[in-house]
This record gives structure tokens, sequence and C-alpha cells, in this order.
């Protein structure tokens, strides 16, 4: 899943709609979003994240972040979320894509 612009109070509806949409439509249990293109996440946007790991952890799957911008990685580590994401440098192959517009 690529996710891009800003997440914040105005975007994460859409973001958690597409998520629930997602996790709906497809068996997938184990989810990768490249971070790359998101310039700014707010809480409500980490909020949406979070809610999205529970309900994959809750299938016994996982929601891993991958490249995110130093932005970005900077509010994981000051919230302490970086310990509770797994955090890749870079995108990894992933196994399912989707494009939602955040």
């Amino acid at each position: 899943m690529t996710i891009v612009g800003e997440i914040d109070l105005y975007t994460s509806p859409g973001l958690q709609a597409e998520f629930a949409r997602l996790l709906q439509e497809s068996p997938a249990t184990y989810v990768v979003i490249d971070m790359s293109g998101v310039e700014f996440c707010d809480s409500t946007g980490m909020n949406v994240l979070l809610s999205a790991l529970k309900r994959l952890r809750e299938r016994g799957g996982s929601l891993e972040l991958a490249a995110p911008r130093p932005a970005v990685r900077k509010i994981l580590q000051v919230t302490g979320l970086d310990s509770v994401f797994t955090v890749h440098d870079v995108v990894p192959d992933k196994p399912l894509a989707a494009k939602p517009q955040a």
C-alpha cells in the first residue's frame, strides 16, 4: 500500500475508509505501507495506522511501515511508535499493493 501527501485531521477519514475497504475485501494479513511520499502525519494519522495494525493483528497479521521521511520518522520516535510498528528504511518487496490518496 502506498500513501502520499499529508495524513492529518482532513485526510485521515479517507485513509481509514481505504483501510476498512482493504481489510473487508481482502484476506490480507500482512501489509507494508510505503510512507516515502508522506510529507506529514499528525496524531489522527497515527491513530488510523494503529487502528489498522490492531485489526490486522486480530487476524494474526501485521502492518509494517517503510521508507518514512525524516519528519515522519521523528514523530514515530518521539511517540514511541517506532517500537510498535516494524519500520523499514527502504520499501521491501510487498505482497499487497494499493494506492489510496491520503
